[in-house]
């Protein structure tokens, strides 16, 4: 969890309190399951999770990455 998530308002979709069955229920000690579409939505969770990771590493790569040869032979002088 990252510190802003804690501060700022939840985003639409993220949490379904319909479904959320991880609250236990008075003198209830079992541990809850998950259940086939828990283990599915996680998975398309983590799917979005590095898909939006890797298109924020590629960005990254290209505002910070080295720059392309003929780009910086063209920038140094010649003597």
């Amino acid at each position: 969890m990252k510190l802003m998530e804690m501060f700022d308002k939840a985003i639409e979709g993220y949490q379904d309190v319909a479904s959320d069955n991880s609250r236990p229920e008075w003198k209830e000690s079992r541990k809850t399951k998950l259940t086939l579409r828990q283990i599915r939505k996680l998975r398309k969770m983590m799917d979005v999770r590095n898909y939006e990771k890797q298109m924020h590493m590629k960005k990254v790569q290209e505002q910070y990455g080295a720059a392309s040869a003929a780009a910086a032979g063209a920038a140094q002088p010649t003597l």
